[in-house]
């Protein structure tokens, strides 16, 4: 059927409602509904939380059948076809059929995938598919990259000074960027499933790894915290272990380290820390032990990773090409000095050519700090 004018506006608001659920919605995907009458809104939802009602429940819900008749209903993801925590949603559009549904794109989850559309036109039910398809599946990437690539969506942060220092040679970074961007990093971190750091960082800063946000505002997640600490360095004294029992915490060690640490080994458990154990080949470095580590935090869920440093750490993972998106913050300070801190290190590349390049940028000023925002122009989601 041919698509009329307002069809896109229409798409563009379940987008904008699909992205409300950012954060408390994974491992599940992000999806907007908007149920429109004679060309006016009558209804919209989103998925609001995991293990909660679709979108399409809570845009239909205390409507008739009558008035959803009369509609069309636009969701940003076709309806799913199977019983998982919730009913089908395709079971609630077959007894309270829109006149017409527009559908961003197709769910490639294998129980989904093009089940929900067929069920709906062997119904009798008018099914468009496609709109804004493009700005479906990047809003969703992090999703559809854990089911293509059985990885999460990492995303690399960091904050350096204008001319690309992280710390000062003697390792002082407290602070380089303003209060409100740290906020806006808290913020961020609220909303991931992992964060994850080096073993130099832990040492150095002795961090907490954890979301603190300001009066009024609540954590969609708590994240799991993990090290990447192959030789087994980071100490029973560290916040991050002495919290371990609050808030997750996971070390991912060379297994052979392990092994010849059993009273340091057995300390950390009784702390509540897990291990990562890593073998030879793949040492935390290494593309293989990175995506052992990331492939241990998507079989527990994990959508998307937070990876903050330090600048080792943040090389081997580009190195890797493992980086789907970048969050840095630029604060209008010069450290100088060629001994300086790098944001990034690693092998890096030889040509300009090879460099990362990317997409969907965005630059935002906080109180003077330039913040860029882009995903990597080649990422496994594309």
């Amino acid at each position: 059927m041919r698509l009329m004018k307002s069809d896109e506006h229409w798409m563009q608001l379940a987008l904008e409602m699909a992205k409300k659920g950012q954060g408390y919605v994974e491992p599940n995907p992000m999806v907007g509904a908007v149920l429109v009458r004679n060309g006016e809104l009558v209804a919209s939802g989103f998925h609001e939380r995991f293990g909660g009602p679709h979108a399409e429940v809570n845009a239909l819900e205390g409507f008739d059948a009558q008035t959803v008749l009369e509609s069309t209903l636009y969701v940003t993801l076709e309806p799913c076809a199977h019983h998982g925590k919730t009913p089908p949603c395709v079971d609630l559009l077959l007894k309270k059929p829109p006149r017409r549904i527009v559908i961003a794109m197709e769910d490639p989850y294998e129980k989904v995938s093009g089940l929900g559309i067929r069920k709906l036109r062997e119904a009798g039910i008018d099914v468009t598919v496609g709109l804004l398809g493009d700005q479906a599946r990047e809003l969703n990437a992090p999703y559809l990259k854990r089911l293509s690539s059985r990885l999460p969506w990492v995303i690399a942060k960091w904050a350096m000074t204008l001319d690309g220092s992280i710390a000062t040679a003697s390792g002082d970074s407290k602070w380089i960027s303003n209060e409100r961007s740290r906020q806006q990093v808290h913020r961020l971190r609220s909303r991931v499933d992992a964060i994850l750091v080096g073993s130099s960082t832990v040492l150095a800063d002795d961090p907490m790894l954890t979301a603190r946000l300001g009066a009024g505002e609540t954590a969609a997640r708590k994240a799991i915290r993990v090290v990447l600490d192959r030789r087994f360095r980071i100490g029973t004294s560290s916040q991050l272990v002495q919290t371990a029992s609050q808030t997750p915490l996971w070390v991912a060690v060379d297994q052979r380290v392990l092994r010849n640490m059993p009273d340091k080994r057995s300390e950390f458990q009784r702390a509540g820390v897990e291990f990562l154990e890593l073998d030879g080949l793949a040492s935390e470095s290494s593309p293989m032990g990175l995506k052992q580590v990331l492939g241990a935090i998507a079989s527990r869920g994990g959508t998307n990773v937070l990876i903050e440093g330090g600048a080792g750490v943040l090389g081997s993972f580009f190195d890797a090409n493992l980086v789907d998106q970048v969050e840095c913050y630029i604060a209008p300070r010069v450290i100088g000095g060629q001994h300086a801190r790098r944001a990034v290190a690693g092998l890096g590349v030889e040509s300009i050519a090879r460099a990362t390049a990317f997409r969907s940028v965005r630059w935002t000023s906080i109180d003077g700090d330039l913040v860029f925002s882009g995903v990597v122009a080649k990422c496994p989601a594309d």
